[in-house]
């Protein structure tokens, strides 16, 4: 249906401007009943929308700042691929000790969602040891040697407690103001290893190096598997060590 899906929202509702960051999903600022909110329409099946606007609704309960999603006039919380969530003032982080803020608030996200079910069609880095697909992960495509490095980086990983991951912290969707922290674009979250999310700039999370280099291996590998073939996966797979 497209954006035309945005009148289920109510007459009151207008498309403001393209915003920046949107790869699988058109992204949006729109205008809902006075109030400056995001738009995001893509592809994803009703099951996956259900999935994250419970989570988003979850961690904005327990005091997370998040994205919440606004519901359409009858009540429903995505339409045609169309999720209309609220806008997040703030910016990326600058210091060394805003990285340090993500950290906790990424730990604080871990520790709201043990036992969460996991995205549906998704996978975690450890069911890959036996998975050959999930969502957008196609082992199959990648070359034989670059699965078994990656699968070499995810056995490490075995036997972690998992949980909901943001699955990509990366400045552009983290919004600070003076006294919060915030997550947007929950496109790629999924359960799995926490310590995924904490591979942050400078170590702000403080892991040890050996936490560190386990983490850093398998997420590298994540990023080889999700995004195959562009230049970023083969970036990524080269920073895989060999067997």
């Amino acid at each position: 249906m497209g954006w035309e899906a945005l009148a289920q929202w109510g007459e009151d509702v207008d498309l403001v401007e393209p915003l920046k960051g949107g790869v699988a999903n058109q992204v949006w600022s729109v205008r809902v009943r006075g109030q400056l909110a995001v738009g995001r329409l893509g592809s994803r099946s009703d099951a996956d929308l259900a999935w994250e606007t419970d989570l988003l609704r979850h961690l904005d309960r327990e005091g997370l700042m998040v994205p919440v999603p606004i519901a359409t006039s009858d009540g429903q919380l995505y339409a045609d691929g169309l999720v209309v969530m609220t806008y997040v003032e703030g910016g990326p982080p600058q210091s060394g000790s805003d990285w340090r803020r993500v950290a906790e608030t990424l730990r604080e996200l871990h520790r709201l969602t043990p036992g969460w079910p996991q995205r549906p069609g998704w996978r975690s880095s450890t069911d890959l040891l036996q998975a050959r697909t999930g969502t957008k992960v196609d082992l199959g495509a990648m070359p034989v040697e670059g699965v078994t490095r990656c699968r070499a980086a995810w056995a490490r990983l075995v036997g972690r407690e998992c949980c909901v991951v943001h699955g990509d912290p990366n400045p552009g969707n983290i919004r600070i103001t003076a006294d919060r922290v915030a997550l947007i674009d929950w496109d790629e979250a999924h359960v799995d290893v926490p310590d995924l999310d904490l591979v942050l700039p400078d170590n702000a999370a403080a892991l040890s190096e050996s936490v560190y280099d386990i983490a850093e291996q398998a997420s590298h590998a994540w990023e080889a598997a999700v995004c195959w073939d562009d230049a970023h996966a083969r970036a990524s797979l080269a920073r895989v060590r060999a067997v």
